[in-house]
C-alpha cells in the first residue's frame, strides 16, 4: 500500500486514553502489514516515542525544524489525524489526503458555558473542512457528527476502539491492595465521569469499597469527592489512586466486585470494554456511547438517584451471578478487537489513493 503517516503527537501524553488508542491501533497495523511488500504506515511520533514502534525505519521523530520543513511529506499519500482537535501538519499540500477521527464531541452533553462548546466545535469543524474523510469511534459520535457539523460529501466511518493489550494482572510491592471487595472505576477524574454520584452505593453497602484509578484532571473535584466522603462517614472506603500501572490495572480488573462507569460524556468507553475482557458485571450511564459498547450485558443507570442506583447495583448482582453472564461478557469484548479496527482503517486509506 501506499504511504501513509499516522499523527500520533497525543502520544505525548502517557497514562490516557489517547495515548493507547494510538499504541494499539499502531502495533496492530504493523502486525497486518509486516508481509506486504510496499511500504508500511509510518507514525510521526515525539521524541520520547522514538523506541516505541521498534522498527525505526517505519518511525518518524518530530524535530524542531519540522515547524518549517517537513521532508516527511514527499511521499506522503494520507496523513492521519486520530483525534478532532489540534493540528494538522500539511497544512497546503493538496496531494496529501486527510482522514480526521473524530472521538467525541463531549462538551454537547456536559455543563460547559456555551462560549467554550462552540470554540470546541468550532475547532472540529475547521478540521472537517481540512479532511477528505472522517472515521468516528462510535454511531453516536457519528450522530454528533452530522447533527453539529457540515461534512458536506465526506464519507463518514464509524470504526470502534479495540481492547487495550492487557498486561498480566500483578500488583507491585507499592501498590495498594483493597481488604474489602470493591467496586472499580478506571479513567480521567474529572466532573464529566460523574464518579461523586458512586459514593451514594457506598452508604447502602457497607462491606464494599470504591477504588478509582487515573489521572487526576481536576484537583478540586477530588478534593470534593473525599470531602463528602469524610462528612459520611466512609473515607477510608474510598481509594483514588490516580494514575496505575498496566500490570495493577489488569490486577484490578480481575479482581474487581463490579465495574462502574456512570459518565455523562464518552465517545467510546474503552475502560468497559477492558472490564469485559474480564467478565465482571458491567454498571453504566444509559447517556451518550455507553449502551452502544455495553450492548445487553450490562446494566445500566437511567439517573443518579441513590435508591435507583442501588436498586439497578442489586438486581444487576443478582442477575449477574443467577445467569452467569461472565462468558456472554467475555464473548461480547471480542467484538472490540484492534487487529480489526486497523483492517477498517486500512481499507480507508486504500479508498483515499
Amino acid at each position: 500500500m501506499g504511504k501513509v503517516i499516522l499523527d500520533c503527537e497525543l502520544m505525548k501524553t502517557r497514562d490516557s486514553g489517547l495515548y493507547y488508542y494510538c499504541l494499539n491501533l499502531g502495533m496492530a497495523m504493523n502486525e497486518l502489514l509486516k508481509n506486504d511488500g510496499d511500504q508500511p504506515v509510518k507514525f510521526y511520533v515525539p521524541s520520547q516515542e522514538a523506541n516505541t514502534f521498534k522498527d525505526p525505519t517505519n518511525t518518524i521523530v518530530e524535530k524542531p525544524f519540522h515547524k518549517f520543513f517537513k521532508p516527511f511529506l514527499l511521499n506522503c499519500k494520507v496523513w492521519h489525524r486520530p483525534f478532532q482537535l489540534g493540528r494538522i501538519i500539511p497544512a497546503n499540500k493538496k496531494d496529501v489526503k486527510i482522514l480526521l477521527t473524530v472521538h467525541d464531541l463531549n462538551m454537547l452533553h456536559q455543563d460547559v458555558p456555551a462560549k467554550e462548546t462552540e470554540e470546541a466545535i468550532n475547532n472540529t469543524r475547521q478540521l472537517i473542512q481540512r479532511s477528505d474523510a472522517i472515521v468516528c469511534v462510535s454511531e453516536f459520535s457519528k450522530n454528533d457528527v452530522l447533527q453539529h457539523c457540515d461534512v458536506g460529501n465526506k464519507p463518514v466511518y464509524v470504526i470502534h476502539n479495540g481492547v487495550n493489550r492487557l498486561e498480566a494482572p500483578m500488583l507491585l510491592p507499592t501498590s495498594y491492595k483493597p481488604s474489602r471487595p470493591f467496586l472499580l472505576s478506571i479513567g480521567f477524574v474529572n466532573p464529566k465521569k460523574n464518579l461523586h454520584s458512586l459514593l451514594r452505593l457506598l452508604k447502602f453497602n457497607q462491606d464494599i469499597e470504591l477504588v478509582i484509578a487515573g489521572r487526576l484532571d481536576d484537583l478540586d473535584y477530588v478534593k470534593k469527592m473525599k470531602e463528602e466522603a469524610n462528612q459520611n462517614g466512609f473515607e477510608e472506603r474510598l481509594k483514588i489512586l490516580g494514575p496505575v500501572k498496566e500490570s495493577e490495572k489488569s490486577w484490578y480488573l480481575e479482581n474487581c466486585l463490579a465495574y462502574m462507569h456512570p459518565s455523562f460524556a464518552e465517545g467510546f468507553g474503552l475502560p468497559v470494554v477492558e472490564a469485559m475482557h474480564f467478565g465482571k458485571p458491567l454498571f453504566l450511564s444509559k447517556l451518550t456511547s455507553l449502551p452502544e459498547i455495553g450492548g445487553d450485558v450490562a446494566f445500566y443507570f437511567t439517573n443518579f438517584e441513590a435508591h435507583h442506583m442501588q436498586e439497578v447495583f442489586t438486581k444487576g448482582m443478582q442477575r449477574y451471578h443467577q445467569n452467569a453472564m461472565s462468558g456472554q461478557i467475555k464473548e461480547r469484548s471480542n467484538k472490540f478487537g484492534w487487529q480489526e479496527s486497523a483492517e477498517k482503517y486500512i481499507e480507508v486509506y486504500q479508498s483515499l489513493f
